[in-house]
Parts: C-alpha cells; sequence; structure tokens
C-alpha cells in the first residue's frame, strides 16, 4: 500500500503494499475534555474574530476551519509521521491501502522538513527515468512542495496510467535543479535477484544496468523489500545459495525502502540463534521485544551488508540486528533512518488521524529514527565512475580477505 508508514514514507504508485508498523482502524471512542489546564480562550477568539472580520465570509466553511485547526494541533507535536487526515485525505488513504492504483514506483519521505526520494524501485517510471534515492522533491506539476504535507505529495504524483506528472527535483552534488517527466503506470513490485548463471550481477543502482563479476565463492543476494512474498523468496535464494557450495554472501539492501515487520524478523532469523533479540519497540511507557524464530543456517557465513540511503525500515532493522549480534560488516553509506510505528484511529466516520505510537530500536538501543544506521565501512558512489560499483567492490574485498 501507498503509505509507508512502515518505510521510511510513503510509496507512489503501487499495487499492494502491506506496512511494517500496524495499521490499526478502531472504532471511534468518546473523548472527553483534556485533563491539563488549558486554555482555549485564544481559540475561540481568534475563532470569532475570523467570523466577524474575514473580508469573503461566504467562502468561509466552518468545518473546514475545525480540521485545519486539529491539522495544526497535529502538527504541533512536531513528529511527520504523525498527521491528521480530514475526509478528502482519509478517502485517498484508505483507498490506497485496500486499493489497486497507478503510479511512478518510488518511495517518498520526510527529511528534514522537504520531500525526499527514499527509493525508487526497480524498473518503474521513476527508476527509468532516472530519479534516486536522496532526490529532494522540490514541486510537483509546477507547484511547489515547501508547504506540502507526505499525503498530499503522494496524491498529486499518483494518478491514472498513461498520464504525465512533472517532477522537480534537486540533487545533492548537483548546482542545477532537474526535472523529469514521468508517464504513470501500473507498478509491479520486483522481490529478489540473485547472481546469475554466467557469474555476473547487476551492479549499481543507478537507473542503468551494469555487470560485475563475482568471485566464486561468494553469493549475492539483492533483497528489494519486505513484501509477504519476501521470506519465502529468501528462503528460495538461501537454498540456492547452499546447494551452489558458495560460502560467502553479500546481503545488498541499498534503495530497499522496507515492508513488514514479520518479514524483517524472519530474514534475520536466517542468521540468528532463536530467542536472539532482532529489533526492540520503544512504546514509550513499555517495551516489546521482537526476537529470532531461530533458522540459523547462515550463523557461521561470513556476511557483508550493502546499505545507503534508500535503505529504511525493515532495512534498517536487518542490518542493525545483525550489525549488533556481530553476524554482519555493513558497507556503504548511512541509511534513511526511519523506524518509528503509526497506528490509523477513526476520528469521525470520514477523518482519521494517524499518530506515532511507538519507535524501533535496534538490539543495542539504536534509535532508527534519529540515527539511522551507520556503516561500518563508509563508500560513496561515484558517478563519474559509470559501470564501477565502488560498495560492491568493498564488500567482495573485505570477504575475499
Amino acid at each position: 500500500m501507498i503509505l509507508a508508514v512502515f518505510g521510511a514514507g510513503i510509496f507512489v504508485g503501487i499495487s499492494h503494499r502491506p506496512a511494517i508498523e500496524r495499521i490499526l482502524e478502531i472504532k471511534n471512542k468518546e473523548v472527553g475534555q483534556p485533563q491539563e489546564q488549558v486554555d482555549f480562550t485564544p481559540f475561540w477568539q481568534t475563532w470569532n474574530l475570523l467570523k466577524d472580520k474575514y473580508v469573503a465570509q461566504d467562502e468561509v466553511d466552518p468545518q473546514k476551519l475545525v480540521w485545519g485547526a486539529i491539522q495544526g494541533m497535529v502538527s504541533a507535536v512536531g513528529d511527520p509521521y504523525t498527521v491528521f487526515l480530514p475526509p478528502k485525505e482519509d478517502e485517498i488513504f484508505k483507498s490506497e491501502v485496500s486499493g489497486t492504483f497507478s503510479g511512478v514506483g518510488m518511495e517518498i519521505g520526510l527529511r528534514n522538513g522537504l520531500i525526499t526520494v527514499i527509493a525508487p524501485l526497480k524498473g518503474t517510471p521513476a527508476y527509468t527515468a532516472g530519479i534516486k534515492a536522496g532526490d529532494f522533491i522540490t514541486a510537483i506539476d509546477g507547484e511547489p512542495t515547501d508547504r506540502t504535507t507526505l499525503e498530499d505529495a503522494v496524491s498529486r504524483i499518483r494518478g491514472e496510467k498513461g498520464t504525465e506528472v512533472k517532477i522537480n527535483i534537486r540533487r545533492k552534488g548537483s548546482a542545477d535543479p532537474l526535472e523529469f517527466k514521468i508517464i504513470r503506470d501500473t507498478i509491479q513490485i520486483p522481490v529478489i535477484e540473485v547472481e546469475t548463471k554466467e557469474g555476473f550481477i547487476t551492479a549499481r543502482d543507478d537507473g542503468q544496468d551494469h555487470k560485475q563479476s563475482i568471485p566464486g565463492d561468494i553469493y549475492l543476494i539483492r533483497l528489494f523489500n519486505f513484501s509477504e512474498k519476501s521470506p519465502f523468496a529468501f528462503q528460495a535464494a538461501s537454498r540456492d545459495m547452499l546447494l551452489s557450495g558458495k560460502k560467502k554472501l553479500i546481503l545488498d539492501l541499498r534503495n530497499n525502502p522496507g515492508g513488514f515487520l514479520e518479514a524483517s524478523i524472519d530474514i534475520a532469523s536466517w542468521f540468528l540463534p532463536a530467542g536472539e533479540v532482532v529489533v526492540k519497540e520503544d512504546l514509550g511507557t513499555d517495551e516489546r521485544i521482537h526476537r529470532s524464530v531461530g533458522y540459523n543456517v547462515f550463523n557461521s557465513t561470513p556476511t557483508v551488508i550493502l546499505i545507503n540511503e534508500g535503505s529504511a525500515s525493515a532495512s534498517e532493522i536487518v542490518a542493525g540486528a545483525l550489525h549488533d549480534h556481530g553476524r554482519a560488516i555493513l558497507v556503504g553509506t548511512k541509511t534513511f533512518g526511519k523506524g518509528s510505528v503509526q497506528e490509523l484511529i477513526s476520528v469521525t466516520d470520514h477523518t482519521s488521524l494517524k499518530v506515532t505510537i511507538a519507535r524501533w530500536l535496534t538490539p543495542n538501543g539504536v534509535n532508527i529514527s534519529k540515527e539511522g544506521i551507520a556503516p561500518d565501512h563508509v563508500v560513496e558512489l561515484v558517478d563519474d565512475k559509470a559501470g564501477i560499483d565502488e560498495q560492491l567492490e568493498k564488500a567482495i574485498e573485505i570477504l575475499s580477505k
């Protein structure tokens, strides 16, 4: 589904997308007056002043004033993933959770208040057009995004298959703004990619395919997401690796924006004994521990995990867990930093509150949302070295020692 409360942000155009965090719809409940002593006089004074002074009274919808007041209150908590959804936005969000629609195939989130591309999905219109992880979206169809919410940006980017959307981008390292005209399409999400029979793998995710040889004792699994299909795909890839006789593993989680929490626990369990902590859920006043189910097949397999700024949520959970337990070396760049749990609560029949109720911590207590996951070996990709994947080369170097 489009709302990536699971991931770093929101998917822009997918057929169906499960969430890493629980998205729960609960019945309306009676809400009493706040227990804190709050002076609402300024609110009502402002309300009355608008009613008395605003020049275009016939254009003012009192109900919209209420929705706007609630949105302002919610935004004041300072969490970009806690939002109030008025009727229109609520309808769009719920259709995205349960429906099928078209888009451009990228996940977006908020970074320092800016609409940011977390990752384009391989093979989608956004990927083919050259959108990259870390790009800042400055305008959509000519409208600036400086005052745009995440949900509004998604609704503006997605649309009917075959239609065009114009996206303006500011890219790190590029002095000039970039403009992309992208034709929307139905998005098919890839799950996994492994080393081919020829001994080559896709080397760089920069919009073009490159080929690079891998030593015979190293197996590469590139995981694109943590969907409901991912554990089964990973199981099949693991079986193939064991049958191949290869003894070392590179797990590529670059530009993997996340997915199911359960999928991340299942995949981490291939590397950890039963009962080991995979991730902690900080509930504010309580803590919930999620543990390995203990497949433990790769407990002694030398492993390197590739990460970058497009690795988010479930990717950060797996990378953090394996790193904290000493089961993997991390290579690449710091991850996006999205590790929070949202719950969707009905406020009225046609409005909802999406509120952050918990945050993810690695086994050693790293707050994923605040800190992200830092690599052991920082390796940047150099754009002018087309066809060369410096991060992959570093992983091969480490495993070849």
